[in-house]
């Protein structure tokens, strides 16, 4: 890219005081807890802002760490993002001369790579790294980069980055995935409301987060429709507006804790629970033996007697199906079901990988290949020193100590801090033992 400012970049970890948790378990969850924001939808919506010059203002966005590191991507950028209020965010994106995404933002979290399709659409030109993130397998963006050379841009991978331009406006096409791609929908979607003319997106991912997605650009004056289950058609326009829009409630953390009263024995009720969006998931966690009560934007969970819960066959599968991040809190859930549970993880390859951890706690399970896996139960657990992974199996782990008999030493809180919003103030409040501790502490002890 001749017309890309030169850099020389290089890579300085800030110091990051590491924490663990300390659960003591056996105690029962209750209480009422608030559901936050969706952290899937708002790290999109964030990027979505850079479409237009206009302000943005965004609420019940979860205060997590993978927001404040979209939040410093953008600053980065050059793009101004103020922080009123709690759970409040506007952003600017007016001129932006420095369209570079480092190294740095993409280790810490995968989904910065959604700046691509906006970025590229709105000024022509970005250079961004290949994306990191959670270690639960290959997650490949193929796809995303596709769909930007089949919209006109021309693209170059060199040394870890990824130089994007468009030589002017990009084209409408039809985009058709060989596979559904949640991200890769988004992104395409993104740089489609800018493009010149026509872009159809074929299998197009229909789960919420999209579809919120699709009604915050509806309201920047974005022609964009889903026109059936798995298409969504876009109209592209010259320029949007700014707009204001609240974030869905969070489908992964309701699910969390609606596991965290079934497997302590316990009676929960969450609030602003975006039901209508846990179908399948709620289908499962019944037919397991588990009393869930719907009223209005409320779930009371209400745990089944001692020895009552019964296996359970698991798949997990693109919307409307089980959701993949929560396969890990059900599978905690089946080691306290009676008999043979079966789990066929169908999104990643090393997903499965954290119940080794869960095996240190006491759970029965067999690992035969990486989408499998087959839970005994019942299976008294006990406390452990364990290690979070990723940020689904370190909220996993933490309920699995919320279960068992005992201390547990779990490291790498960070990691369900990404997703989470103040999780451990949550189980606190529901009457949890639980505290964090530095790792130098903790190793001490």
């Amino acid at each position: 890219m001749a017309d890309a400012r030169p850099f020389h970049w290089e890579y300085q970890a800030p110091p990051v005081q590491r924490e663990a948790f300390r659960v003591v378990g056996g105690t029962p969850l209750r209480g009422t807890v608030p559901v936050s924001g969706s952290k899937n939808a708002a790290l999109k919506l964030l990027a979505a802002a850079t479409l237009t010059g206009e302000r943005c203002v965004f609420t019940n966005v979860p205060e997590i760490a993978d927001v404040a590191v979209m939040v410093e991507t953008l600053g980065d950028l050059g793009i101004v993002v103020d922080h009123p209020s709690r759970n409040t965010y506007e952003v600017a994106s007016g001129d932006v001369d420095w369209l570079f995404v480092p190294l740095e933002a993409a280790a810490k979290m995968r989904a910065s790579f959604i700046l691509l399709g906006p970025l590229l659409a709105r000024f022509g030109r970005v250079i961004i790294s290949n994306p990191g993130g959670d270690r639960i397998g290959r997650r490949p963006v193929n796809l995303h980069v596709d769909a930007m050379r089949a919209l006109g841009a021309e693209i170059e991978y060199r040394n870890g980055y990824y130089f994007a331009r468009s030589p002017g406006r990009l084209r409408g096409a039809d985009i058709m995935f060989p596979t559904v791609t949640v991200m890769g929908t988004e992104n395409t979607l993104l740089a489609a409301t800018l493009a010149d003319g026509h872009t159809t997106i074929r299998p197009a991912a229909q789960e919420p987060e999209v579809d919120d997605l699709i009604e915050f650009l509806q309201q920047m004056g974005a022609e964009v429709e889903r026109t059936a289950p798995d298409t969504i058609e876009v109209e592209g326009r010259r320029r949007l507006r700014g707009a204001e829009h609240q974030v869905i409630a969070d489908r992964i953390e309701a699910g969390t804790f609606v596991v965290a009263a079934a497997v302590t024995g316990g009676e929960v009720t969450l609030t602003g629970a975006p039901q209508q969006h846990l179908g399948a998931f709620l289908e499962v966690i019944t037919g397991v033996g588990v009393d869930v009560e719907s009223d209005g934007d409320s779930l009371t969970v209400r745990a089944g007697d001692p020895g009552a819960y019964r296996a359970a066959d698991i798949s997990t599968a693109a919307y409307p199906g089980l959701a993949t991040d929560l396969q890990s809190p059900t599978a905690v859930l089946l080691t306290q079901a009676s008999g043979t549970s079966h789990i066929h993880e169908t999104i990643f390859e090393d997903r499965l990988e954290w119940m080794e951890e869960l095996r240190r706690m006491g759970a029965s399970v067999d690992i035969p290949d990486a989408h499998h896996a087959h839970v005994h139960g019942p299976s008294p657990l006990h406390g452990a020193e364990v290690e979070m992974s990723d940020l689904r199996a370190g909220a996993s782990l933490m309920l699995a100590a919320l279960a068992a008999d005992g201390t547990s030493l779990i490291h790498g809180a960070h990691q369900v801090r990404r997703g989470y919003e103040n999780i451990e103030g949550k189980f606190l409040e529901l009457g949890a033992r639980i505290e964090v501790v530095s790792e130098e502490s903790s190793s001490n002890s």
